[in-house]
């Protein structure tokens, strides 16, 4: 693993500071505060004009100071398909857009973390070149339930699975037969499973009955051929089995609106139960996506805009707990853009440097606040992934990790000034608003104004580390 303290920096190391600023991001609220960090940790929350102790002072002036973001689901694919993206290009990306803390997939890597000896290959491909701090789920697959105990003490931070075709063959779906073997275990572990929810009854009802003869180069047939019914079933299916066995279960990217209800319930009844959304799903309408522009392809589906304004709403009851970017690239040529061809380009959006300016757009125009994005984004995530006591928040004893953030300027997206592998996105050309001006981790700059720093600083995070 890298450490942060022996590796040579362009930007000089600042093991003892101060960072002030007129808009501070706690846990009590926005206010102005001074942050003492020392040794790498925040020691204090103090009183603005408090810097008489002599500390170098980072002025942070008018512009938002927030914890770092926690972004815990991303698809960085080191080992095995390092083409599509590594380790390397995908943390420099994430520094880039604030983000200091990574949960990194179990699958389109090879071999995918569905065992300790997979896990072991992950953390080797990942030594010496993480920018930010990364973490890693482990994968539940037909036949693995023997290895969850295993990778769980050797510390990944909860598990994968997939109810429909993940798209790789190193990562097959489950049934109900296998989360039933595998739930009694997660359960006595405590720890999550993180569901795609889709399930294939209605996506092969479609494929039989709406797509046949449909213009593959339509959005329309793309969206149809992924029914918001696969996703509530999918949910209907993992609530009734979270609360036979008193498991923990998370719903990654909901995409379908018609579900909220069920979650709502299933909420209020005291289900341990946690539901996040993405950038793309919050931003993005089918009705303005451009046919043959399969830079919009994921799985589920982008559906309507009342869709869309439904779940912003489910952000404010307290229904979708959190926003994580499902950072998934993949090589230009893969998304057949030439073509246009909806049904056989890969599906994934590649967003991990941008997350935090996508949704500060949407969500100022909605009356939403700073301190909402850094519960959605920050605290919500540490949280389900158990790093709250460290990650997340700007308050004493946790790292000082920590965004500077201009909330008021904007700029447009240029693929070019992106840090992941491939810059292929389908926010090339849109205005957002929030320009992120410097991250630190751990109290070190590891992007300032434009500029990384030379050598990576990130570590890799385990379940239980102190």
């Amino acid at each position: 693993m890298p450490n942060a303290d022996q590796t040579p920096n362009r930007f000089p190391s600042t093991p003892e500071l101060i960072i002030r600023g007129r808009r501070v991001i706690t846990p009590e609220g926005q206010r102005p505060a001074a942050i003492h960090i020392r040794g790498g940790t925040i020691r204090a929350i103090t009183a603005f004009d408090d810097t008489a102790n002599g500390l170098p002072v980072h002025e942070a002036g008018a512009a938002v100071v927030m914890p770092g973001l926690v972004d815990t689901h991303v698809h960085i694919n080191e080992p095995g398909r390092t083409e599509w993206e590594g380790f390397l290009t995908a943390t420099q990306a994430a520094a880039a857009g604030g983000v200091t803390t990574l949960i990194e997939m179990p699958l389109n890597s090879i071999p995918a973390t569905t065992t300790v000896a997979g896990y072991q290959e992950k953390l080797e491909a990942a030594a010496g070149k993480l920018y930010v701090d990364v973490g890693f789920w482990g994968g539940l697959v037909p036949g693995n339930a023997s290895e969850l105990r295993p990778l769980w003490e050797a510390g990944v931070f909860g598990f994968k699975c997939f109810l429909v075709a993940s798209g790789v063959e190193e990562f097959p779906q489950v049934a109900e037969s296998h989360l039933r073997a595998a739930l009694p275990e997660l359960a006595a572990l405590n720890a999550p499973l993180l569901a795609h929810a889709e399930v294939p009854g209605p996506i092969e009802k479609a494929a039989e009955t709406s797509i046949p003869g449909q213009p593959t180069h339509r959005y329309a047939t793309w969206l149809a051929s992924r029914p918001r019914e696969a996703e509530n079933q999918a949910i209907a299916l993992l609530l009734r089995l979270a609360n036979e066995f008193n498991a923990r279960i998370h719903i990654v990217h909901l995409s379908s609106s018609d579900a909220l209800a069920q979650l709502q319930t299933a909420k209020s009844q005291a289900a341990r139960l946690t539901v996040e959304s993405c950038p793309h799903y919050l931003t993005f309408t089918s009705e303005e996506i451009p046919d043959g522009a399969t830079e919009f392809k994921c799985a589920p589906p982008i559906r309507e805009s009342e869709n869309r304004d439904k779940l912003w709403a489910a952000l404010r009851e307290g229904i979708i707990d959190l926003i994580a970017s499902d950072h998934s690239p993949c090589p230009p040529a893969m998304k057949l853009r030439e073509q246009g061809d909806f049904l056989r380009a890969w599906g994934g959006i590649a967003s991990v440097q941008l997350g935090l300016p996508i949704v500060w757009t949407q969500a100022r125009s909605r009356g939403y606040a700073f301190t909402d994005v850094a519960k959605w984004m920050c605290s919500g995530p540490a949280q389900l992934a158990g790093l709250d006591t460290r990650k997340g928040s700007i308050a004493p004893g946790y790292d000082a990790d920590v965004v500077i953030w201009n909330p008021d300027a904007t700029f447009r997206v240029d693929p070019t000034r992106l840090h992941h592998r491939h810059k292929l996105t389908p926010y090339a050309g849109r205005e957002l608003a929030g320009v992120v001006e410097t991250t630190f981790l751990r109290g070190q700059k590891i992007f300032d104004k434009g500029e990384l720093p030379s050598a990576p600083a990130g570590r890799v995070l385990y379940r239980g580390q102190t």
